[in-house]
């Protein structure tokens, strides 16, 4: 069984211990800067707790990195130096040097990269790009996405586009299966000086993607509508329900509900064990990055213009 680790223990990096817990493979080690935090994971998995995650090093043949999006080249590049398979929870890296980077130094020590867009295995997700694929929507023409919930202040090293827009950025991409051509975003702070509110519209040429985000919703919701010329689909993120309407009527579209860090992480093993990329390599997770950078901006972009 692969050996496996998790640095960054808080509130993403301790449900990664948590599933590798109970998946195929051997958890044998975790570390976090609090060594108390370090100390309760460790403990109540039953496994080797470190306060210098480079104590994993030698430890561990695959690694889940869930520490602040600041420090994720440099905990990344000990590891891929040290050709150790890694999970980048999303995005995977504070700039595109840094991405690039990362890249080049998983391809050049045959290393597999993952990023954790989390929302690209959700269930409902997978299962809206199927009946997308087979025609019931007819041509895709708008996704309109709106992902809110209550202010977040334990994030302060990103703003709610990075922590929050970039899923939406990567379903919206993975529907359409195209890259956009083009950004326009209004970004606004209020209590967060990266951004706390946006407004990011994606033209993917046939397809138009609106996604809505803000940090000031009391109740959290995350949905999606996906509008074709033969009918239109609603996303329930959370539920993981899809119920599309059409000429004929409204169906309830039947999902085989899961967790979606299981099966991102089951895809990131089976990878390894495979030897192929993951469902979300590092290209691709460099490719949103550059997304959701120009969507941090009050801006329109050409993103054809920007790689040319």
């Amino acid at each position: 069984m692969i050996k496996v680790g998790v640095v960054g223990l808080g509130s993403m990096g301790q449900h990664h211990a948590r599933v590798y817990s109970q998946l195929n493979c051997n958890l044998v080690g975790v570390a976090d800067i609090d060594p108390e935090r370090a100390k309760d994971i460790g403990e109540k998995y039953n496994v080797p707790y470190y306060s210098d995650y480079r104590k994993l090093l030698d430890e561990v043949g695959a690694v889940s990195i869930a520490v602040p999006t600041s420090f994720h080249h440099t905990v990344a590049m000990d590891f891929l130096n040290n050709s150790v398979h890694c999970l980048v929870e999303k995005p995977i890296a504070f700039d595109m040097d840094e991405a690039r980077e990362m890249v080049g130094t998983a391809e050049k020590n045959h290393a597999n990269l993952a990023v954790g867009l989390i929302e690209r295995f959700n269930p409902a997700v997978i299962k809206l790009k199927q009946i997308i694929e087979e025609g019931l929507l007819g041509d895709l023409l708008i996704i309109s996405s709106r992902r809110v919930c209550p202010f977040v202040s334990r994030i302060s090293d990103t703003g709610a586009v990075m922590d929050t827009a970039i899923h939406d950025i990567g379903v919206a991409k993975y529907l359409t299966g195209k890259e956009p051509v083009s950004v326009f975003s209004r970004v606004g702070s209020e209590r967060n000086s990266k951004g706390d509110y946006a407004v990011v519209v994606l033209d993917f040429g046939s397809t138009e993607a609106c996604i809505e985000v803000n940090w000031f919703t009391p109740q959290k919701a995350r949905t999606l509508v996906a509008t074709g010329s033969k009918g239109v689909a609603y996303l329930d993120y959370m539920e993981q329900s899809l119920r599309v309407e059409n000429a004929v009527g409204s169906q309830i579209i039947p999902v085989e509900k899961g967790e979606s860090l299981k099966i991102e992480l089951n895809d990131f093993l089976n990878s390894i064990e495979q030897n192929r990329k993951p469902s979300v390599d590092g290209v691709e997770g460099t490719e949103v990055l550059k997304i959701s950078l120009e969507s941090s901006r009050n801006n329109y972009c050409s993103l054809y213009e920007m790689a040319h």
